[in-house]
């Protein structure tokens, strides 16, 4: 039986994990930035795990007060992209069925959200109060949903990527971010370096809604360029401290710039936080690709 502190367990390691790797633009052990330190996420993970991994509280409960404990805790906005899509996980772990794939239990999940669950939610996104929200014409947050949780996702996942995991069934992470992770980390043994090849990769290929929001598409495409470059840098070399200085170099740059790409490194940390759970029940990477094949 999976229990509660094995659940809070992983997630914290997934936060701490997502840290030990050095992503330019974002906070990691190796420079702070965006007014957050190491130590605000560090403690945003401890005070919003016991509320997640709380098999009492539906969906949006987990959510809602995961949001209230990091807002008490650390007064800003540190892990609301993370919440938002581990929430779901932590529920799928809890009704896992033998035989099954952590992805199909989450389909169950996804595709059972409620009015109530919506309103948790937008009680939380309305607390976090994240940069660039802005108004929405439909189910804004300010005002009492309409719909069930999946289906106000589904409104808002054209500007927003965590938003597009519920209703693809995390296709980023299941089809894309867990074979960077595990490639990368079968290749250095080193989980920091395997989440900022998640990192490089999504940010190569996929624009982040949390820049966009903030400054349109205006560096979209020299984020694109630096981070595939990176990607490349990282595949082709077997000695990963050899990379420090231009992951330092472009840190700053990005930093100087304002560039600040949270809704990637929030997909990070339910990388691994999925790949935690893959393990912690026993499945395979076979399994994984069956999923993608099915799905």
């Amino acid at each position: 039986m999976i229990t509660p502190q094995q659940i809070s367990n992983l997630y914290r390691q997934a936060c701490e994990i997502e840290l030990q790797a050095f992503k330019p633009g974002n906070v990691s052990i190796y420079a702070d930035g965006h007014d957050m330190t190491v130590a605000d996420f560090r403690l945003s993970a401890e005070v919003s795990a016991e509320a997640l991994s709380n098999p009492e509280y539906s969906l949006g409960e987990k959510i809602y007060y995961a949001v209230h404990a990091t807002r008490v805790a650390v007064g800003c906005n540190t892990n609301l992209g993370i919440i938002l899509l581990c929430a779901p996980l932590v529920q799928a772990i809890n009704n896992f069925e033998e035989g099954k794939t952590l992805r199909h239990a989450l389909s169950r999940i996804l595709a059972t959200t409620t009015l109530d669950d919506a309103s948790w939610v937008f009680q939380a996104i309305t607390l976090a109060a994240p940069g660039g929200l802005g108004r929405s014409e439909q189910q804004d947050v300010n005002k009492a949903p309409t719909v069930n949780l999946t289906e106000a996702m589904r409104l808002a996942c054209g500007k927003d990527r965590i938003a597009l995991q519920y209703v693809t069934n995390y296709k980023d992470i299941f089809e894309t971010a867990l074979l960077s992770y595990t490639s990368a980390l079968d290749r250095w043994g080193n989980h920091g370096w395997a989440s900022l090849s998640v990192y490089a990769d999504m940010l190569g290929q996929i624009p982040d809604s949390h820049i966009e929001r903030k400054h349109g598409k205006q560096y979209s495409e020299l984020v694109a360029t630096r981070m595939a470059q990176l990607s490349l840098d990282l595949v082709s070399t077997d000695d990963t401290e050899q990379l420090m200085s231009m992951l330092y170099q472009l840190d700053e740059e990005f930093k100087s710039l304002g560039i600040n790409p949270g809704t990637t490194a929030d997909m990070t940390v339910a990388t691994v936080f999925t790949a935690f759970l893959m393990d912690l029940v026993g499945e395979s990477f076979a399994d994984r690709a069956i999923t993608k094949l099915s799905s």
